[in-house]
């Protein structure tokens, strides 16, 4: 009976140790479990450093790229600055140049207006100086003809009507006579074709316009022919008789 009871104990012994031991295996358990997560959490903590180390590449990539990016900003705005300054060159070239060409064709353009002004006016002049030789006459013919008939009063009358025309034409071209009577002798204006001594007008003094002188506006178409004023000359005396040899 003892050996039994014996038995029994070590049989119950035997299991409890093996209850013992599942219990320790199921406690051990979760701290195996704990273990993976904890190998987990540090595979994770190791491969973070990796990913930081990826993210400051990053980093370094970009800062790179905005470096790389800013210097060609940079030389384009440079080249972009010169195109400016070489294209403002040549427009101060161009506006030179062009200032240049317009005051060249201004001048051209006076120094055509005046050559053809006075081109106008030299023909004019050549015109009316072939017309003057017949006012002239008319005027001749008005102081020396006394008309003593009817019949010749018309006449009179008749070429008196052209001579006023004519001269009436001549003034709407510019022509206006002279006046020299009583005036000094002026050579830029007068060709004294006569002197006439006398007291009453002091020297050089135009008693009378023999041929009537003409201005085209304010220059001298013809000159005027006239008679002008001499110092009248006094009468020399007679030489003292000389004493004759008989008084010696």
């Amino acid at each position: 009976m003892i050996d039994e009871n014996k038995q029994v104990n070590n049989t119950s012994q035997q299991l409890g140790e093996s209850t013992e031991v599942k219990q320790a295996i199921m406690s051990e358990s979760p701290a195996q479990t704990n273990t993976n997560e904890s190998g987990s959490e540090v595979t994770e903590q190791v491969t973070t450093p990796t990913n930081l180390g990826g993210e400051t590449t990053s980093a370094d990539d970009s800062s790179f790229a905005a470096t790389q990016t800013q210097e060609i900003n940079t030389a384009a705005l440079a080249e972009l600055s010169q195109q400016i300054d070489s294209l403002k060159v040549q427009l101060e070239e161009r506006s030179t140049q062009y200032m240049r060409i317009a005051a060249d064709f201004e001048n051209y353009r006076k120094r055509t207006q005046k050559e053809k002004e006075e081109l106008d006016l030299q023909v004019k002049r050549n015109t009316i100086l072939e017309l003057l030789p017949v006012v002239d006459n008319f005027e001749r013919a008005r102081s020396h003809l006394k008309p003593q008939t009817d019949g010749e009063m018309t006449i009179h009358k008749s070429y008196q009507g052209v001579y006023k025309q004519l001269v009436d034409s001549l003034k709407r071209l510019g022509v206006s006579p002279m006046r020299p009577e009583g005036q000094e002798f002026d050579p830029n204006l007068h060709e004294a074709v006569m002197r006439e001594p006398t007291d009453e007008h002091p020297e050089g003094t135009v008693l009378e316009e023999l041929v009537r002188g003409y201005y085209l506006g304010d220059r001298v178409l013809r000159h005027s022919m006239v008679k002008v004023a001499a110092p009248k000359e006094d009468t020399p005396l007679a030489p003292d008789n000389q004493s004759s040899p008989a008084d010696s």
